[in-house]
Order: C-alpha cells, then sequence, then structure tokens
C-alpha cells in the first residue's frame, strides 16, 4: 500500500489505484467524461493545489532563489488547518490503500507535488 506521486495524463502504473488530481484547473479540452478514461485523474481536489499567485510564483520561477520562495509559499499553505488534516488523512490511508497524487507539471522538480511527496513523507506516508 502506497502513495504514487504522478504525472496527470500518463499512463497509470499498475495498482496504482485511484488517481486524485491535485490541480487548480481541470485539463482544458477535456470532456469531464474522459478524465478518469484519459488517466487524467478520478477525483478532481484543488484543495491541495496551490493558490492562483503561488502557483503563478512556481510557473515565473527562473532561479534556485524564486524557487525557494514559491515552496515556502506553498508550505506555508499547506500548513493551514485544512490543508494539514487532508494531509495526515491521506498518509494515513497510504498504509491501506494504494492510490495516487498528481498534477500535469512534466519536471516534478519544479512542481507542487514535489513538495506534496516532502510533506507526505514527513507525515510519515509510505511512498512508491
Amino acid at each position: 500500500m502506497a502513495i504514487r506521486i504522478v504525472r496527470l495524463g500518463s499512463p497509470r502504473a499498475r495498482g496504482e489505484g485511484l488517481r486524485i488530481g491535485t490541480v487548480r484547473r481541470p485539463p482544458r479540452g477535456v470532456a469531464a467524461s474522459r478524465f478518469a478514461a484519459d488517466d487524467w485523474y478520478d477525483v478532481w481536489f484543488p484543495n491541495l493545489a496551490p493558490t492562483v499567485p503561488t502557483m503563478k510564483l512556481a510557473q515565473a520561477a527562473r532561479s534556485e532563489r524564486e524557487w525557494a520562495a514559491f515552496r515556502r509559499r506553498f508550505r506555508a499553505e499547506m500548513a493551514e488547518p485544512a490543508a494539514r488534516r487532508t494531509l495526515d488523512l491521506l498518509a494515513a490511508l497510504s498504509h491501506g490503500a494504494d492510490f495516487a497524487v498528481g498534477c500535469y507539471c512534466e519536471d516534478e522538480a519544479r512542481c507542487h507535488r514535489s513538495v506534496l511527496r516532502e510533506l507526505l513523507g514527513e507525515r510519515g506516508a509510505r511512498l512508491a
């Protein structure tokens, strides 16, 4: 049992389980009826996505200093009570279920999902 951190729209891994889209917006040009069938996500959960201003910081980051500013801001957002409880829940569920969380970004190292990976790991989640 574990959480996989994935790129939405990529082929699903065997045994991946439920795929949760932690993105601010659904994929453009894709009918909602195709989200799961086309490997985007089964459940849309924008609660674990950066706010729009924070997302723009990430998209504009060109230097390590700018990326660090994004990471600090996103971590602060994820420290809010609702997000913190959600992360705790996902970490606990990872010990009894297989599922995935993801985003569209090509490079995980420059995506909020890298921060989600860290935050889940800090909470004792089992990560694939």
